[in-house]
């Protein structure tokens, strides 16, 4: 059984139709990229996943339930988080709290007006292990806004996995980056992936990334499913060469 699976998805805001009649199917312990040029609905698909909004047509499952006209917030509980093209964190708290937070969330105690000491120190504990995985302990104490972008974006990776994810959606994780900020987000995308088995599924302009990473690829073109494939089949595909990855590709 797939873990997503999204079946003939349309979104229409009035007469513009941003995805038309997409399905997609990803399984446990798959990394899945998704590409297209800007204005292709790659991000109101992530939109529509993560129930941000209500598809016009169509359905969405997780785990085998049908969550398409679940909201966001419980979508989130049901285990999809995700990140955005622009970087949502807490800049005036530490990296430890930014992520202690999410832990908090997921642990349940959002609303609690006290947290005894067995419960912060089980928290403390995740937060630790997450520091550890992304890399982000010996930053663990600095205000999350004087970082740079590449840390800014690890730390909303790391509030990410603290909601103890089943599916993971990151959009765009190294827009607006340099050569070593994308090695280095890559090479973190790429031990969640194949160190911690995570699902994962990935909006990227970088084709580096994309086929560095990717389990399979999926191209949409003006909101519509243009191809689907291993890295090697979209590389190869003549439509996906002239449209997005250049006649050098």
């Amino acid at each position: 059984m797939s873990v997503l699976e999204v079946k003939h998805v349309s979104k229409r805001f009035g007469s513009l139709a941003a995805v038309r009649d997409v399905s997609l199917a990803v399984e446990q312990g798959e990394l899945r990229a998704v590409i297209g040029p800007n204005g292709a609905g790659k991000t109101t698909f992530f939109n529509l996943i993560s129930g941000f909004f209500p598809p016009t047509m169509g359905t969405i499952e997780f785990g085998g339930r049908d969550i398409t006209a679940l909201p966001a917030h419980r979508r989130v509980a049901a285990g999809i988080a995700r990140t955005f093209q622009i970087t949502e964190i807490f800049p005036e708290l530490t990296v430890f709290e930014n992520v202690r937070i999410s832990a908090e969330v997921t642990a349940g105690f959002r609303l609690r007006p006290w947290i005894s000491r067995s419960e912060k120190a089980r928290v403390r504990s995740e937060v630790e292990e997450i520091l550890g995985l992304t890399g982000l302990r010996a930053r663990s104490g600095r205000l999350v806004g004087e970082l740079p972008h590449g840390d800014q974006r690890v730390a909303e990776i790391a509030m990410a996995l603290a909601l103890r994810p089943r599916l993971l959606l990151l959009d765009e994780p190294t827009a607006g980056m340099g050569d070593q900020e994308t090695g280095e987000i890559t090479q973190l995308i790429h031990r969640l992936h194949r160190g911690s088995n995570f699902t994962i599924v990935l909006i990227e302009h970088d084709m580096r990334v994309v086929f560095h990473l990717a389990d399979r690829v999926t191209v949409l073109d003006q909101g519509s499913l243009l191809a689907e494939g291993t890295p090697r089949e979209i590389a190869a595909n003549e439509a996906v060469q002239a449209a997005y990855l250049g006649s050098a590709t």
